[in-house]
């Protein structure tokens, strides 16, 4: 059976990881991303260049991106070069079998915005982020957050089963995006709780290894102190997930919050630290590299390097 072409736009820490599974998966694969030499060991995997979004778009059944910022996703769909001209003069009775699965942590309303256009123009889009950082990008163990119809996830499932091991339809569009502000609210607070404890534990003299080890698989265990506190101890602060766009998603559930009429005051707090330690030039870190602010704050020397 032929498999579905698909196309990938975006090739960071994630996207990158994604689309290799698809192409040790065997699908054809179209990529595109905005610096050509990112998508290079995808190419030499067997993928296919397109020059914009709009190119990936005719040469695809389905179409993924998993790009930066908002911003970048309204250009990559909306743009003049962008996924919806890319499937302009796809005939009306072909139209319904074109899908926009969008895998940034996004806005909702944009999500919003990109269903009801889709729908409009007889196509469908999928709101999808994911959680698990590049671990899970690599293993194919993300988390992916499913906002949109329930019979167009279904359509894509084998697809997604390749990326992502918990795979849940979230509601309508919009959905996803506001499943996910919820998980990056979670990892906020509970970052700030795995820095403090790994920088009190060095000031109080305590062996961090022995700490991690005594803690770690009782009711303070989680997964970024499982997979985060191990690289501090090492002074690994390279990124499973970039600091900047952290930063973008504390301020978009930030936002949300707000015109949902709630003041997420720790939420605000823990960006704070985060646009302090990009201030510090730490905005292409790891998002571990929170511990670096804290220490700053109380200088300790140890986190700093």
């Amino acid at each position: 059976m032929t498999k579905t072409r698909v196309g990938w736009i975006g090739a960071g820490v994630i996207g990158g990881s994604c689309a290799a599974r698809l192409l040790d998966a065997q699908y054809p694969l179209v990529v595109s991303t905005r610096t050509r030499a990112k998508a290079e060991p995808l190419l030499q995997k067997g993928a296919q260049w397109a020059d914009s979004p709009a190119d990936v778009a005719k040469r695809s059944d389905v179409v993924f991106s998993c790009v930066g910022y908002p911003r970048d996703v309204r250009e990559v769909f909306f743009g003049e070069r962008g996924v919806l001209a890319g499937w302009a003069d796809v005939p009306p009775n072909e139209r319904c079998d074109k899908i926009y699965v969008d895998m940034t942590t996004s806005a909702p309303d944009l999500a919003e915005e990109i269903y009801r256009a889709a729908r409009d123009h007889g196509f469908a889009a999928l709101d999808a982020p994911v959680s698990g950082g590049d671990v899970g990008a690599r293993n194919g163990t993300l988390s992916i957050m499913i906002g949109g119809d329930e019979n167009v996830r279904e359509r894509i499932a084998p697809i997604l089963q390749v990326l992502g091991t918990n795979i849940r339809q979230a509601g309508p569009a919009g959905a996803g995006q506001r499943t996910k502000m919820s998980n990056q609210i979670l990892i906020a607070g509970t970052m700030i709780g795995v820095c403090e404890a790994l920088l009190y534990a060095y000031k109080a003299g305590l062996d961090l290894e022995n700490v991690l080890a005594s803690v770690s698989t009782g009711a303070a265990g989680s997964w970024s102190l499982s997979n985060y506190g191990p690289r501090i101890l090492k002074g690994d602060y390279a990124p499973g997930f970039y600091v900047e766009h952290f930063i973008k998603d504390m301020g978009l559930a930030l936002a949300d919050a707000e015109a949902l009429g709630l003041s997420l005051p720790g939420l605000a707090l823990v960006r704070q630290l985060y646009v302090a330690l990009a201030a510090q030039g730490g905005s292409r870190k790891g998002t571990q590299a929170l511990i670096q602010a804290l220490a700053a704050l109380s200088n300790v020397d140890a986190f700093q390097n």
